[in-house]
């Protein structure tokens, strides 16, 4: 997500799923499952192997990884989940663009709107909040890498921008890559040409303009982000509250 530390919450996801390892499976099968709709091999299928990539991020066995791909394909039975986006506000109004996979969307968009109302915010209506986000390409660089591969320099940078970066934001974590949605696949194979690691690469929602709000705000949003993290059904969420 955006406007919210994006590296803070990878962190975070990841001590998520060492506290709850299989409901945390579930959502990333989830991932792989929709994904692998559009086939099953990721070489050829940019999507799917963004989502295998998020897998063994959390350490994902290999099993269920090519289980999930086989429910995508159709070579299993069961129920796909379907992919729904709820846009709300949050605490001191702050806005919310949260991805969703579930087998019963009347369940979860119940779950949603009590989970933005018990924060003292609400569902809103398609528009009232994506107006304020870009649909970006993300991708970001781990400062330990460009350090370990002597790449912090601006021959580094002027190579990604001509593989298709259009910004780059450097971070106290490391680089954060934006490009355009049609141009994230390009970027990400010149880096993995280079051997470069990355700490993730996904599409995300990017605010055009951020919000920051009093220190109480700040803890509610953050309460909100917890629980949505905790929730199976929430994929991916980003906001516009700068944490």
């Amino acid at each position: 997500m955006s406007g919210h530390s994006k590296w803070a919450t990878t962190k975070r996801q990841k001590a998520v799923v060492d506290a709850k390892r299989s409901s945390a499976f579930t959502k990333v099968a989830n991932v792989i499952t929709i994904a692998a709709r559009k086939g099953g091999d990721p070489e050829m299928n940019f999507s799917l192997r963004m989502a295998i990539d998020r897998a063994r991020e959390v350490n994902m066995p290999k099993e269920n990884i090519e289980r999930a791909i086989k429910r995508g394909t159709g070579e299993l039975g069961g129920a796909v989940p379907e992919e729904l986006v709820y846009e709300g506000f949050g605490p001191a109004k702050a806005g919310f663009i949260i991805e969703v996979l579930t087998d019963n969307k009347n369940r979860t968009a119940a779950d949603i709107k009590h989970l933005l109302s018990k924060y003292g915010g609400a569902l809103g209506a398609s528009g009232s909040v994506s107006w304020n986000f870009e649909h970006k390409g993300v991708i970001r660089i781990m400062n330990e890498e460009l350090k370990n591969k002597n790449l912090a320099n601006d021959e580094f940078e002027l190579a990604l921008i001509d593989a298709g970066a259009d910004d780059i934001q450097k971070e106290n974590e490391g680089w954060t890559l934006y490009t355009r949605i049609e141009n994230l696949t390009k970027v990400k194979n010149f880096l993995d040409g280079k051997k470069i690691a990355t700490e993730s690469t996904a599409l995300e929602y990017v605010p055009k303009e951020e919000k920051t709000v009093s220190e109480e705000e700040k803890n509610k949003v953050e309460k909100l982000i917890e629980e949505l993290e905790e929730n199976e059904d929430v994929s991916n969420y980003y906001t516009d509250v700068v944490i």
